[in-house]
């Protein structure tokens, strides 16, 4: 076994006094080497250090490699018996860390020891350690982007895609190896999409929004570009949401609100459904104020006495408190009071038995109060009742029996009344038409219906509605023109709703187009618009500001038109343009048609 220490003894050769071949010489070549070198005899004992080494592990010739470097040893022992080849070792040195490359020394295949080499491993380490982070990182990123439900684009400033997820995939019904590494050009050129806010991001370098159509979905795609330390575009991120869904969503809400909005958001769904299958419209706050007393005591027993003027509907009210309460199973039974004579109206109500009278029919005849046992009876026009069967009236209401005409025994029936007048009962009772005490057994509950003109907002959808509707009924489409909707709309309509509604299906029906003029117009509507309106005199107290400038612009002009004939003329008069006189008689449909209906 080799001992000493001498470099030219452990190589194998004798000393020689030449220069190149003395220790200082080898020393010095060692130490000027930028790494650590350190070598060792087969027992492990250093024979070599240069200088890295021994300032940085203590490693001196004659020392025994496992004193200073114990973590190092067990590796070069092994080395040393196994003549393996060589293997790479990391050690912490006084400041640093190493990484070791251990490598035999062998003579004519004879092992004679080992040769450490050390080269420091700091930096080394330190990148490795951010390689690790940035890989760690860049599989976080990927897995968010893959898992987005947005679908999401990367191109780069060329427009050539450089990645697409698996939401882009799902929303545009594509394969990101079909697109990935294609130019967004070539794509809207092959019309797979219809535009590209890759490219409008490219072109204006700013954020760009687009509303899309793709594969039977609507998309709203947002394009971001991303820049570099001199302002220019690297990448452009592009994200998709569908808004499909959504759109739908809007679509029913908005839907919802506009049937909320015909009774003015006041009203909660079952009600709005039983408005509009009735054809009821409520958009004043006094018609909205009747409707909810009406449904309130629908769910109730309590005997109602409905007011208000002929034809404002109060037979309406009548089916609405009916078809809300619980007795919407079982009769309502309407009876006009005013329409029976006199001499039958007992013996319909109360019916009659056999032989009663005169023509009484064989066997008898049940009364409507015995029609409608278990259900409503509605006693419209209740004011034209005679005093006589006010009283048998008013027994009724006392103890729920009546007795048929000629009867000698009473029955028990179960019926809820109902009734309406337009009448004054307060005065009838002063003049002693109807009894006190009949009036306060049906006014427990009083509901007053507002006319059309104590409800001018109500008569635009009312118009409307039934314009609608007895055009479906005669299979014939119509619509109001501009001019005719504002005539119509300062017109007071005396008869209330039952007058609008013979006026509507009268315009449908005789209408010879399928837009309703001015010149459809019954000549008493467009006068009372021209004449009442253009003279100053008192306006509609629930007539708006618009209409009453529309309005009175309109009589304008159709009196300039009759003075003056021409539309010249008339911007002369009236110190407009020709072009405003012509575009304002178009609006409001004047022209031969006002000079016909106003002579």
């Amino acid at each position: 076994m080799i001992t000493k220490t001498n470099p030219a003894q452990f190589i194998g050769q004798p000393a020689s006094g030449d220069p190149l071949r003395n220790d200082d010489f080898y020393q010095a070549m060692v130490n000027a080497m930028d790494v650590g070198i350190l070598a060792v005899n087969t027992s492990g004992m250093t024979i070599l250090a240069n200088r890295t080494a021994r300032e940085c592990f203590g490693a001196c010739q004659g020392v025994h490699l496992n004193d200073v470097l114990p973590e190092l040893w067990p590796q070069v022992a092994q080395k040393l018996r196994g003549r393996s080849r060589s293997v790479e070792i990391s050690v912490r040195g006084t400041e640093k860390n190493y990484l070791v490359r251990v490598s035999p020394m062998l003579l004519d295949q004879e092992q004679l020891g080992a040769v450490c080499v050390f080269v420091e491993s700091t930096e080394l380490e330190e990148m490795a350690k951010q390689t690790a982070f940035f890989k760690e990182l860049t599989l976080e990123l990927d897995t968010i982007i893959d898992s987005s439900s947005d679908g999401l684009w990367i191109c780069d400033a060329d427009a050539n895609v450089i990645r697409i997820n698996p939401a882009s995939e799902r929303i545009n019904n594509i394969q990101a190896g079909d697109v990935v590494g294609r130019n967004m050009h070539d794509l809207v050129n092959l019309r797979v999409f219809d535009r590209s806010v890759t490219l409008e991001v490219l072109r204006t370098g700013a954020v760009v929004n687009l509303l899309q159509q793709r594969e039977g979905k609507k998309l709203i795609t947002t394009g971001t570009p991303v820049f570099d330390s001199n302002k220019r575009i690297t990448r452009v991120v592009v994200s998709e949401r569908d808004i499909t869904e959504i759109d739908n969503l809007q679509r029913e809400l908005e839907e919802q609100e506009t049937i909320k909005d015909q009774i003015r958001n006041q009203m909660l769904e079952m009600q709005q459904e039983a408005l509009e299958m009735r054809h009821i419209v409520a958009k004043s706050p006094n018609m909205i104020k009747a409707f909810r007393q009406a449904l309130k005591v629908s769910k109730v027993g309590s005997t109602v006495l409905i007011l208000g003027e002929s034809g404002v509907g109060k037979g309406l009210f009548a089916d609405l408190i009916h078809k809300n309460s619980e007795r919407a199973d079982k009769p309502l039974i309407k009876i006009n009071c005013g329409a029976i004579p006199e001499s039958l109206i007992e013996s319909e109500l109360f019916g009659y038995e056999k032989g009663a009278f005169t023509g009484a029919q064989t066997g008898g005849k049940p009364g409507y109060f015995e029609l409608a046992d278990e259900g409503i009876l509605f006693l419209d026009e209740i004011a034209e009742l005679p005093l006589s069967s006010q009283v048998k009236l008013l027994r009724f209401m006392e103890d729920g029996c009546i007795m048929r005409l000629g009867g000698t025994r009473s029955r028990k029936v179960d019926v809820r009344i109902l009734a309406a007048t337009h009448r004054n009962l307060e005065r009838m009772v002063e003049e002693g038409k109807f009894r006190l005490d009949l009036y306060y057994r049906l006014k427990v509950i009083p509901i007053y219906v507002p006319s059309l003109k104590e409800r001018r907002e109500c008569v635009l959808p009312l118009i409307l509605h039934y314009i609608d509707s007895y055009a479906k009924k005669h299979g014939t489409p119509k619509r109001l023109s501009r001019a005719a909707c504002d005539t119509l709309l300062a017109y007071p309509f005396p008869g209330n709703v039952r007058e609008l509604m013979n006026l509507c299906e009268r315009l449908v029906v005789m209408s010879e187009t399928e837009v309703v003029g001015l010149q459809d117009l019954p000549v008493d509507v467009v006068k009372a618009d021209t004449a009442e309106l253009a003279a100053g005199d008192v306006w509609p107290e629930s007539i708006t500001m618009p209409q009453v400038v529309e309005s009175t612009e309109r009589a304008m002009l159709a009196h300039a038109l009759k003075v003056h004939g021409n539309q010249f003329n008339m911007a002369e008069a009236l110190g407009v343009s020709q072009p405003t006189i012509a575009r304002k008689l178009k609006k409001y449909g004047l022209s031969e048609a006002v000079l016909r209906s106003t002579c």
